[in-house]
């Protein structure tokens, strides 16, 4: 499979080797990453932005790529974190196939594309590789570390592995750990994909994509993306119009079965399904138990920092509400001024990408504070 580089993107080479937690190491890797803003004399006004599964590095126009990114309303001059006052780093998750090495990039040993011999990824081997490009950057200490879903587990880790290298964490809808009902959705997506013929142990290509496996394994993930109310407000039992259906009679028939089909089919040939599988693994591993003996919460209070802000959304049901309480509770119990707030939008989990009317204040009256 291709990978998928937008326009744009910058690059770091990381330390060869670079150890991978779990076993093994990458020679030769690169993560992939964007900026905006300038960073100040004292170099201490940098905000690292941690992502979900699925973004690349863009998560806003820039000078290098105008079009807008998956992060625009929220990130820019002006915009709750206001690149005039912020120099802002965005990095591209290592596993991913936009641009940072995965197992959709060839590996130089064999000039052979790594597929399934990459080595098995961990949260902690994308917070280190994120950590590599801040230190490149010249940045001894962060103003904030900001991470989203997966990106808040990412930076979870980036702050428990590297004490003292950020003053603030704003955890947006992430967790401490994964919880059983986000890990069973994660293993049926794992599925869909591997059952897929066409995935042929990992080594597909563009002719013989496992089309049906990401398409399925897309719409689980979407299903849980949103709640049932905003589904319920948006599509109800609206159905499309006859000359519209297939001719399978178990084929598509309501609205909300063709958004998820549309939304499925837009993804599928944009994101490598090896890529997929690993970057989903990793969330299912992660733990901040690890670093408590087995407590997440003596975990996370080894986390030293200023300031902190976990905001949850009551309607997400992959990352519930309780694990951004969790969060906040176990950063305080560390020593930071940590608030939890839970907001009330109908968007479930996925409320900070477009609900940012109230996101975004939230984000911004953080940032105005440090």
């Amino acid at each position: 499979m291709s990978e998928f580089i937008p326009a744009g993107t910058r690059f770091m080479a990381l330390p060869s080797p670079f150890a991978i937690k779990r076993g093994g190491a990458l020679h030769g890797a690169r993560v992939a990453f964007e900026t905006w803003g300038t960073l100040n004399a004292a170099r201490d006004n940098a905000i690292l932005i941690l992502t979900g599964l699925s973004p690349n590095a863009h998560a806003a126009a820039n000078e290098g790529n105008a079009e807008a990114g998956w992060w625009e309303a929220m990130l820019g001059p002006g915009k709750p974190i206001d690149s005039d006052r912020w120099h802002v780093i965005c990095v591209n998750s290592l596993g991913s196939c936009k641009g940072s090495t995965g197992p959709a990039a060839a590996d130089p040993a064999s000039n052979e594309t790594y597929r399934l011999s990459f080595p098995e990824l961990s949260i902690e081997d994308i917070a280190n590789a994120a950590f590599e490009v801040v230190r490149a950057l010249g940045i001894e200490r962060l103003a904030c570390v900001i991470g989203n879903s997966m990106g808040g587990m990412s930076a979870l880790a980036y702050l428990l592995q590297h004490p003292g290298c950020a003053r603030s964490h704003i955890n947006v809808s992430g967790s401490a750990r994964a919880l059983p009902f986000s890990i069973a959705i994660r293993s049926l997506q794992r599925e869909a994909i591997r059952l897929d013929p066409n995935w042929d142990q990992g080594e597909y290509d563009d002719s013989n994509y496992p089309e049906n496996g990401m398409r399925m394994a897309r719409k689980l993930g979407v299903v849980t993306y949103r709640s049932a109310m905003e589904w319920d407000g948006r599509f109800g039992r609206v159905r499309f119009d006859s000359e519209c259906r297939e001719d399978d009679p178990f084929g598509l028939e309501f609205e909300v079965e063709r958004y998820l089909e549309g939304h499925a089919r837009r993804f599928v040939h944009q994101f490598d399904p090896n890529c997929y599988l690993y970057l989903s693994r990793s969330m299912d591993w992660f733990d901040v138990a690890e670093y408590g003996q087995g407590d997440v919460m003596a975990g996370l209070a080894r986390i030293k920092l200023e300031k902190a802000l976990a905001i949850g959304v009551r309607t997400d049901i992959l990352f519930p509400l309780q694990q951004q309480e969790q969060v906040a509770d176990g950063l305080r119990a560390g020593g930071a001024e940590a608030t939890f707030l839970p907001l009330d939008s109908p968007q479930g989990h996925d409320a900070f990408l477009v609900d940012i009317e109230r996101f975004g204040p939230a984000i911004s009256g953080f940032l105005a504070g440090l």
